[in-house]
């Protein structure tokens, strides 16, 4: 026992922590890609992950396509979408102030939510964890469940090659070029455009792609998105807006704190992103992982 809680229970919520900071880093990492870029705060994102989750559960229970598929058939479903966002409506106010994005992302989130609320209900449905997932594995000390285990390898995987490649590939050293000066490098003959677009496009299938992660832990609901999005832009900000690494490592560690927070301070569980928040923003007001303008 440690402070008096049980070893197994101490773990419990450190694996708990850890499905928790998977969603919570690839998450922050889709935000923080598209804001790297685009500049724009996509509050559409809790939207996008709902409508991942909603995409795999229509894929099974209406065309028989199994979780696996689902995984790659969301975020490409998800991600057209974006494109298709971006191209007819961000792309018409890229010129104008920031704060228009914003509120054009907020205006469409809640618009989607509306329509799968007025759909299906605000009840959630549920979706069968897939069969080869299914059981644990006794480490001792702690039972693992297989699907959690597979959701945390899977979340840190995708999170690690999206940092590859936009941070040691030619299309990354593009997209960071184009970030830092858009008008040197479409004179190089680069097309920023495209860029911008298929980065938006990539961003909303990351959202997808946690959304099939989370449908069988979950349930199924029009406001799963709205719920979490609160968490995931404190921990934007405390990463900051724009680091790859600084939504990664941060997504993943709030997790394990909200976690063992659980376990020696229940009360403070549903506060304590924020008041690391605000502490972090006292101190370094651009973010753990930030870069001063």
């Amino acid at each position: 026992m440690i402070l008096g809680v049980p070893m197994q229970a101490l773990f419990g919520q450190i694996l708990l922590g850890l499905i928790n900071g998977s969603f919570y880093a690839i998450l922050s990492l889709g935000l923080a890609v598209i804001f790297g870029l685009l500049n724009i705060i996509n509050f559409t994102h809790g939207a996008q992950y709902m409508m991942g989750a909603f995409v795999a559960w229509l894929c099974l229970n209406h065309f028989g396509v199994n979780y696996w598929a689902a995984l790659v058939l969301a975020p490409l479903v998800v991600g057209a979408s974006g494109i298709l966002i971006e191209r007819l409506l961000l792309k018409r106010i890229a010129h104008l102030d920031h704060l228009y994005g914003l509120l054009l992302t907020f205006g469409l989130a809640l618009i989607i939510q509306g329509a799968f609320r007025n759909e299906f209900g605000s009840s959630g449905l549920p979706y069968a964890i897939p069969p080869s997932l299914t059981g644990g594995y006794n480490l001792g000390f702690m039972f693992l469940p297989a699907y959690r285990g597979w959701v945390v390898a899977a979340s840190l995987t995708v999170c690690l090659a999206t940092w590859f490649m936009i941070e040691k590939t030619r299309l990354g050293a593009h997209l960071r070029a184009a970030t830092e000066n858009p008008m040197l490098t479409q004179a190089f003959g680069i097309n920023v455009p495209l860029l911008v677009t298929l980065t938006y496009g990539f961003g909303a299938a990351l959202a997808a792609f946690a959304g099939v992660l989370a449908a069988p832990i979950y349930s199924v609901n029009p406001n799963m998105g709205a719920d979490l999005m609160i968490v995931v832009f404190a921990v934007v900000v405390i990463g900051g807006m724009g680091s790859i690494m600084g939504a990664i490592v941060t997504g993943f560690t709030l997790g394990l704190i909200e976690g063992l927070t659980k376990v020696f301070y229940p009360e403070a569980s549903a506060t304590v992103i924020f008041v690391i928040m605000v502490l972090v923003l006292m101190v370094k007001p651009t973010g753990l992982f930030g870069r001063t303008a």
